[in-house]
């Protein structure tokens, strides 16, 4: 009685603490999924254009390739750069750049003169200085402008200039205003001291010439502005409603100012829109729906992707990626959307998943990509069907040239699909524009480069294509090769045992080409020491001189052996899997029964003949296990009748079911009863009876 309750106890302990456990794990789970969204959500939230920016891509002369497009708003026909520009060329001509004259300079140097030849100019009369101070007086009047500014200006002789004196400003032409050289020359305008140049020019007379006019920067620039600000910067209105281009039309000029008049404003109205916080929060709802119900999707129906982060990090990565390329190309309106190749999310998927998920990924990546496009439907419609194409042709990859059909049928599905809506909208096929299959043959040509970025995906993922299995596959690798030299039996029992795991898996739905080249792999381990196992021996069996421990040992360490070559020879861990579960943790049953009958009474360590495992934990593991346990007790029936082998098959593969092997692995009766069912059949085939050939009578 005290021990049932100990019991009972223990067993209530073990419950509480399994809830425990698996509550931990539900709110892990839980917590991994949000982060994986919120994450999600933040990146291509923060990527994603705003829905008021201007997304068309526009060039003049080409047809307008989207639908037909009406003013949402009012809006004026802005000028173009070049027009506005020539207008503002032609109205320089009346722009009076503004001069400040100091008269207190022509004082000060003409004083200054007197000062210096208050004794009189040697070799000419004392007359001279007033008519030279004269002069001076002259030139300082009508202004002396620094050498350089009068350079520039005077390269237009119709300019005038704005001269400010006091409270008055005098228009006057450039011609009439000197600089310093200038004014210097024109002191011998006069005869009578043209006549005595070479005197005067002893005098150094441009020393008293400086100049007097003094830019005023703040009056121009006025002035300027308010000259540029009299030049209207619209030619027109667009109401609110009125048709701006029909799909398939030409863009000429007119129509692209008026499109650029259109983005200009729109662009005006999104800097200053005050609903602009609204707009990022309806996208971040957005992407939120779309990425929380493909993680439902995955939680419910392949949540088996979540505890192997590789391959939920795969499936979230595609989907950021795609959707950055695309939010990025539509807010710089750099090239076009259909240049990106969003076909490769369900191929990189189906290659390494299944096909419902690489459906749902791929459509998670188009619906938040349509979000940032003007008009969604007819992308979401071509992408649409090139991910179905995608799926359907790939429905199991077996030959490098798949991938290269695969690209030309998701380029001709995309073009006709666009086709038709084209001929859907517009009952003129010379409205039809023709450049968007050109950015459809691009994608094409960018598909097939998802063959050399299957083999990037696999080394950062740590996928296993079927491509890789199949050049694993290949009877001249190294490793393969030398088993069939070192250890032909075994070879030949890999061969066997993988088509008929291969056929299995055909007729349950696994993957044939994974437990096939697992199967060729799974007895590697054999080659260090081939002589110890039967299909290798040829009338000598060196197991009669040692003991069921150490024979035991022998048999067991070709699983052990098998990994470490499969890590020196660089296996894919589902390959080293098939090698360490294929044996599961049963006996070496043959050398346990041998010792227990050798030793009744002793106790027996189990451990010494026990295989390390794991059990099979995937479909294929299982199979593998069944098919490789059959092939090598076949081989040792008596005779090869139907009954024979049917008891057999039964016999072996119950005992598997009975001893647990299969209780971690998701497969079930049914798939075991179809694998019985194919083994039988298979067996009866490979071991039929022939026909004696009778004997000549003489």
């Amino acid at each position: 009685m005290q021990r049932k309750c100990c019991l009972t106890i223990h067993n209530r302990l073990y419950q509480m603490s399994s809830f425990d456990i698996k509550n931990d794990l539900t709110w892990r789970d839980f917590l991994i999924r949000a982060a994986l969204i919120i994450g999600t959500v933040a990146i291509i939230a923060w990527l994603m254009p705003r829905s008021n920016e201007f997304s068309f891509n526009v060039e003049k002369g080409r047809p307008w390739v989207y639908s037909d497009l009406s003013a949402p708003f009012d809006f004026p026909i802005y000028k173009s750069d070049e027009v506005i520009s020539k207008e503002r060329d032609s109205l320089m001509k009346l722009y009076e750049p503004y001069y400040l004259i100091n008269k207190e300079v022509s004082g000060n140097e003409i004083r200054q003169f007197y000062k210096d030849y208050s004794n009189g100019i040697p070799g000419l009369d004392n007359d001279f200085l007033s008519i030279i101070a004269n002069r001076l007086r002259d030139l300082y009047a009508t202004g002396i402008m620094n050498s350089s500014e009068y350079t520039d200006l005077h390269q237009d002789t119709t300019r005038l200039i704005r001269i400010i004196d006091g409270k008055n400003a005098t228009s006057m032409p450039i011609t009439e205003v000197n600089s310093v050289v200038s004014a210097y020359e024109k002191i011998f305008i006069d005869h009578t001291l043209a006549e005595h140049r070479d005197i005067l020019k002893k005098c150094n007379l441009n020393d008293y010439l400086k100049p007097n006019l003094t830019y005023d920067k703040e009056r121009s620039e006025a002035s300027l502005n308010e000259l540029h600000n009299s030049i209207p910067l619209a030619t027109g209105l667009v109401q609110r409603g009125q048709k701006i281009i029909d799909r398939g039309d030409i863009i000429d000029t007119k129509t692209y100012n008026i499109l650029m008049s259109y983005k200009k404003e729109t662009e005006r109205k999104h800097e200053n829109d005050p609903r602009l916080s609204l707009t990022i929060l309806g996208q971040i709802l957005y992407v939120a729906i779309i990425i929380t119900c493909f993680t439902v999707f995955l939680s419910l129906f392949r949540k088996d992707y979540f505890e192997k982060a590789r391959s939920s990090a795969m499936l979230y990565a595609l989907i950021i990626i795609f959707a950055a390329i695309a939010c990025l190309m539509v807010s710089h309106s750099v090239l076009h959307i259909y240049m990106v190749p969003f076909a490769m999310v369900p191929i990189f998927v189906r290659v390494f998943m299944d096909s419902r998920t690489a459906f749902m990924a791929h459509l998670t990546t188009v619906l938040i990509c349509a979000c940032a496009l003007q008009h969604p439907l007819e992308f979401i419609a071509v992408e649409t069907v090139a991910g179905l194409i995608a799926i359907f042709s790939l429905r199991e990859l077996s030959s490098r040239s798949q991938l290269f059909w695969t690209a030309v049928l998701i380029t001709v599905g995309m073009g006709l699909t666009n086709l038709s809506l084209d001929w859907i909208r517009t009952s003129d096929l010379r409205r039809i524009s023709y450049s968007e299959y050109n950015y459809i043959a691009i994608n094409g040509m960018l598909l097939f480069c998802s063959y050399p970025l299957l083999y990037l995906i696999e080394k950062a993922f740590g996928f296993t294509s079927n491509i890789t299995l199949i050049e694993l596959s290949d009877m001249n690798k190294e490793l393969l090769r030398k088993m069939s030299e070192v250890a032909p039996g075994t070879f030949q029992h890999s061969i066997q045992v993988g088509n008929l795991a291969a056929e299995i898996a055909r007729k349950i739905d696994a993957k044939s080409q994974l437990v096939r080249t697992g199967a060729l792999y799974h007895d590697i381990g054999k080659i260090s020491n081939p002589i110890y196992f039967t299909e290798n021996q040829s009338g000598v069996n060196p197991h009669e001189k040692m003991g069921s421990i150490d024979s035991a040992q022998m048999i067991i360490s070709h699983v052990t052996e098998g990994i470490k070559m499969a890590e020196k020879y660089d296996l894919p861990n589902v390959i080293k899997d098939f090698i360490s579960t294929h044996h599961g943790q049963g006996k070496a049953k043959f050398f346990y029964v041998q010792y227990k009958n050798a030793h009744p009474n002793d106790d027996v360590d189990e451990l010494l003949f026990t295989y390390p495992g794991p059990n099979p934990f995937t479909k294929e593991q299982a199979i593998l296990m069944m098919a490789d346990t059959v092939e090598a007790a076949s081989r040792s029936l008596p005779d090869y009748t139907e009954k024979t082998i049917r008891e057999l098959v039964n016999r072996l593969i119950d005992t598997q079911v009975a001893e647990g092997y299969f209780k971690e692995c998701p497969i079930t009766f049914r798939d075991i009863a179809y694998a019985k069912t194919v083994l039988i059949e298979k067996l009866k085939m490979i071991y039929h009876t022939r026909l004696s050939y009778p004997e000549l009578k003489k």
